[in-house]
């Protein structure tokens, strides 16, 4: 894709926080094709610098990535080996590059959607969230 067209970073490196952040800040948006992500916290930091993500619905990423809403989530069906390899994976790509298309096609509804997805993150990812989520359950579990 970077050969076909301009704006197309691919991260590649472990980059420190503010280099991260600075990039992410300047993004539309955020593509991550993970076929297998126990919660997605890329996608996560993503979202809490306002950009949109288009993910893969599995593992852990539509607990964070809300369909529509702070992003695009591509399904996926996948062969139940713990591998997460896709049954049809030119439907997968297509469906993938279709998401990818409808989020760089709007980028005023990939605006709103940044701004709904930092929102998420803050209120219910950010390290004060989780200790009361957590408080919460050590309580239910305590009486």
């Amino acid at each position: 894709l970077q050969s076909q067209r301009d704006g197309v970073v691919w991260i590649t490196d472990h980059l420190p926080r503010h280099e991260l952040a600075a990039i992410l800040s300047s993004a539309t948006t955020f593509v991550c094709p993970s076929i297998y992500e126990p919660l997605g916290i890329v996608n996560l930091e993503a979202m809490a610098c306002g950009i949109p993500v288009v993910g893969t619905a599995t593992g852990g990423i539509p607990e964070v990535v809300e369909d529509g809403v702070t992003g695009w989530l591509v399904p996926i069906e996948q062969v139940q080996d713990g591998t997460g390899t896709p049954i049809n994976p030119e439907k997968y790509i297509t469906d993938l590059a279709e998401a990818m298309r409808e989020a760089v096609s709007d980028p005023a509804r990939a605006q709103e959607m940044g701004v709904a997805a930092r929102e998420r993150a803050r209120v219910h990812f950010d390290w004060m969230a989780i200790a009361d989520q957590t408080r919460a359950i050590y309580n239910l579990v305590t009486g």
